[in-house]
């Protein structure tokens, strides 16, 4: 049994939508991002980051998206090549570019004022620098999943790769709030095709059913409805 800490349409849906396409029985604890929760003394001691996700294996926090998920994968044999497989330092190339990449640049689009602080100038072109970074990861993987010859890039039968860039991939048509739209599917037709091959699964529509997150889940996506809590 698996415990993921959760906020509805954070990271930690990664993590859920892993955890259903395994089939694997989990707790999910919801996290109260509304009254920062995560930031408090009883969570950072399981994440002393405070961010979202925590998922508890073998009775132990681990947190990082990318190491949940690939913790996860290798330990069911599902939804990653295996150590030994010719794909696997492709597959993860492309996962921690997710990670450290794609993921890093969304956070400082949608939290500014953590990255250049309460200057307008400043934060205007902040966002405009970060914007641009963002369209030139969405080509690359655009490239990518026009020209994949793997077996781990190309959502009919998913990979932790798919997952996250999916996830990735909805934040960006709805965040921020003010600013959304940095990704128009319309623009992107392979990674329109993984989207639309993802959220037909049966698994996707369980984990955003868990989080108020109505369909279409992943393109055109919507916001969370707010009956599971706040996402920000």
């Amino acid at each position: 049994m698996y415990t993921l800490y959760y906020a509805p349409d954070n990271a930690s849906l990664v993590i859920r939508i892993v955890l259903e396409e395994l089939g694997v029985a989990y707790n999910a604890v919801p996290v109260n991002r509304r009254l920062r929760e995560q930031e408090s003394e009883p969570y950072r001691k399981l994440n002393p980051n405070g961010l979202i996700p925590v998922c508890i294996i073998d009775d132990a926090p681990v947190f990082e998206t990318a190491a949940i998920a690939l913790a996860l994968a290798d330990r069911h044999g599902r939804l990653a090549p295996a150590v030994q497989d010719r794909w696997r330092p492709q597959f993860l190339k492309w996962l921690f570019f997710l990670s450290n990449t794609v993921h890093t640049d969304l956070r400082q689009i949608f939290y500014p004022k953590k990255y250049a602080g309460d200057d307008e100038t400043a934060l205007k072109q902040h966002c405009l620098i970060t914007r641009e970074r963002l369209c030139r990861d969405f080509e690359l993987l655009e490239q990518v999943y026009s020209e994949v010859s793997g077996p781990y890039l190309d959502g009919e039968t998913p990979s932790i790769v798919d997952i996250y860039a999916a996830i990735c991939l909805r934040w960006s048509q709805l965040y921020p709030p003010s600013d959304p739209g940095a990704f128009r599917p319309a623009h992107y037709p392979a990674l329109g095709r993984l989207l639309t091959a993802l959220q037909a699964r049966p698994a996707v529509a369980r984990a955003c059913a868990a989080e108020g997150i109505p369909a279409p889940y992943l393109l055109d996506a919507r916001y969370p409805d707010g009956s599971k809590g706040s996402p920000v």
